[in-house]
């Protein structure tokens, strides 16, 4: 596998790339001689990182896709052939959020998360696969909705266990070119979607945004939202050569949320 000096892979392709989560994993590997490919659906978003993983002395390429779009994903991901050579880390990390009850619910938002949070994670995983490298990387972002349920969130809470399922299986299928396949169940991280979660969440509690932040955090056991930086840190480990046992996997990164 083509690496820096340090052992970080050079190519890496990061969905959801322009922000929260996926910027920090992006920016997180952004060092000279590394090849940063970011993917979203909102070109200015993609636009502005990738200008700040041109600054860290990496190469930076923006592809406006929609990963809920088979032809979006496959012209999108399709232009990479010839633009590089192989593919060392994939991260799944497109997604989107909310939530509401079963009965009465939208079925149209039900498939839009559906599609987000899961089929897309397939749609560009299979658009990667033939370029991925001999010991490459590739790590899906679950939630902790991947590990328990939440009233009004069944979809999330199906998408998200879908995805370690996906993971496992998955990491089957790669094994004779051994790239490790992971995934990772954050709780809590200080991102846009965790504003709209915790504002949703307080409108069907009827509580002000404040008291339902408070309460949550408060059912956290280390009492704290976690960084988008520590969850690419995690990542990272996950891509690095001392991970290369490691595969099937799905890390809790949660302030021991799950325990609860």
């Amino acid at each position: 596998m083509s690496s820096t000096a340090e052992g970080a892979p050079r190519t890496v392709v990061v969905t959801g790339g322009g922000r929260g989560i996926g910027r920090a994993i992006a920016l997180s590997f952004a060092e000279p001689g590394a090849h940063i490919i970011i993917t979203s659906r909102t070109a200015e978003q993609l636009e502005k990182t990738a200008a700040e993983i041109s600054a860290k002395g990496a190469q930076a390429t923006a592809i406006p896709m929609d990963v809920t779009d088979e032809e979006s994903v496959a012209q999108g991901l399709g232009s990479l052939h010839g633009l590089v050579n192989e593919v060392n880390v994939l991260v799944n990390n497109a997604g989107v959020g909310g939530g509401e009850i079963v009965q009465g619910s939208d079925v149209a938002r039900w498939k839009r998360t559906i599609d987000t949070n899961l089929t897309g994670m397939y749609l560009v995983t299979r658009q990667i696969l033939p370029l991925m490298a001999s010991n490459g990387r590739i790590v899906n972002l679950s939630s902790v909705l991947g590990r328990f349920g939440v009233p009004g969130y069944t979809a999330y809470c199906a998408s998200k266990h879908g995805v370690i399922g996906f993971t496992r299986a998955l990491a089957l299928e790669t094994v004779k070119k051994k790239i490790t396949v992971n995934a990772i169940a954050p709780g809590w991280v200080d991102t846009d979607m965790a504003v709209l979660g915790m504002s949703q969440g307080a409108t069907h509690a009827k509580v002000s945004f404040d008291e339902f932040k408070d309460a949550m955090i408060a059912a956290v056991p280390l009492k704290r939202i976690i960084d988008p930086a520590e969850v690419a840190a995690l990542v990272k480990f996950l891509c690095s050569p001392e991970a290369g046992a490691v595969t099937g996997q799905t890390y809790n990164i949660c302030g021991g949320q799950v325990m609860s």
